[in-house]
């Protein structure tokens, strides 16, 4: 999250994330009873378009990884990559198809030449923790699905880096950045996801007893009881620093129904459904998502989102959330640039024309292969 970083570098109360926030108008109110006839709705032949669409103009195949714009003339940052990762997992476990597992061991290859073999103490490659983590999350389930050790091997390697630089053994929870300037939400959710995906791989209790510890953490620090509201950040002694981000309020699902899922405990999964419901009800407009990313990487936030609401809608079984996440991928499809089938951050408006990022291209794409395999 390079771009995003260096203005908390400047001043402790701004975080990587939230810096560089972009303005939006509202959506327009789109009424039910216009008279004019419904869109149709997107089938698995428009999530293999858009998903087609998306590596026509973003994917590198010699680095095989992917471009940050159409314009292919630099990579996506490198956090970003990971979560490109999980979207070709998911197209594989909607598919099953054999060119898709070969798409899926081309990109841990691509991260492996780019990022020094995964070199957890490059601290010029790997500069914040979170960037490490959504790695790690990223190849304990590429082991899960593939069965490959080396991703397991790499992904205990960078959780153990992590573990042993970020995390507060006095006061608890997970710093953000090699500085210990807060400790923000975009480390610790993930932090317990990773966790609760190396436990269920390996069967080590030490991983379920660290995301455990983690999730109190987090609950009593960044997390809104009544509201369900995910705080970004916290620094220091400060109360935390709540600005709503779509990945924040997913990670928090997300590590909420990992624990749920191994411990049965139904307060996680209220957390979750409490998460899930802000997001729906006071995020964005007219039941739509916001539109994160201003030409920045805030663009990916909604597919990390779409991760781990499905997982609340599986898992959990919440089913009462597949309607909402339907509209919102049926809107964000319909408004696609149709010349190239590559869709926008902001679902109630046309998609741009002209460069493009992949991050705000991905989370449409990310939501519709997801869909597909809960509903």
């Amino acid at each position: 999250m390079k771009k995003l970083i260096y203005v908390l570098l400047a001043s402790l109360f701004i975080t990587a994330i939230s810096c560089s926030k972009g303005t939006e108008s509202k959506p327009p109110v789109v009424k039910p009873d216009d008279g004019q006839p419904a869109d149709p709705e997107f089938t698995a032949a428009d999530a293999t378009a858009a998903y087609t669409a998306f590596n026509k103009y973003y994917y590198n195949p010699s680095k095989k990884l992917y471009y940050s714009t159409t314009s292919q003339d630099g990579l996506a940052a490198i956090w970003t990559q990971a979560i490109y990762w999980d979207m070709a997992m998911n197209v594989y476990e909607r598919t099953k198809g054999p060119a898709q597992l070969a798409m899926v061991n081309d990109m841990y290859q691509g991260g492996f030449n780019q990022y020094d073999g995964y070199n957890w103490d490059n601290t010029t490659t790997w500069f914040i923790y979170d960037d490490m983590m959504w790695w790690v999350m990223a190849l304990a389930r590429a082991n899960q699905l593939t069965g490959k050790p080396e991703y397991l091997q790499k992904a205990i390697a960078g959780f153990n880096r992590v573990w042993n630089r970020s995390y507060d053994s006095v006061k608890g929870g997970m710093f953000w950045d090699f500085q210990h300037s807060g400790k923000n939400a975009c480390i610790n959710y993930p932090t317990v996801i990773a966790a609760m995906r190396l436990y269920k791989i390996t069967g080590d209790a030490s991983y379920l007893d660290k995301a455990k510890s983690i999730y109190g953490w987090a609950k009593a620090n960044l997390f809104d009881v009544n509201s369900g509201r995910v705080a970004d950040h916290k620094i220091g002694d400060n109360p935390p620093g709540y600005e709503d981000y779509t990945y924040n309020q997913g990670t928090a699902i997300g590590a909420a129904v990992a624990l749920y899922n191994e411990t049965k405990d139904n307060a996680y999964l209220d957390d979750a459904k409490l998460a899930a419901d802000y997001t729906k009800t006071k995020m964005g407009a007219n039941g739509i998502l916001p539109a994160e990313g201003d030409f920045n990487e805030q663009g990916v936030l909604k597919a990390i989102f779409a991760q781990y609401i499905t997982q609340l809608i599986t898992d959990g079984k919440q089913t009462q959330y597949l309607d909402w996440v339907k509209t919102n991928i049926n809107t964000g499809w319909k408004n696609r640039d149709k010349a190239r089938d590559l869709t926008w951050r902001n679902y109630a408006l046309p998609a741009p024309r002209g460069v493009m990022q992949s991050y705000e291209s991905s989370s449409i794409v990310t939501f519709m292969q997801l869909y597909l395999t809960a509903k």
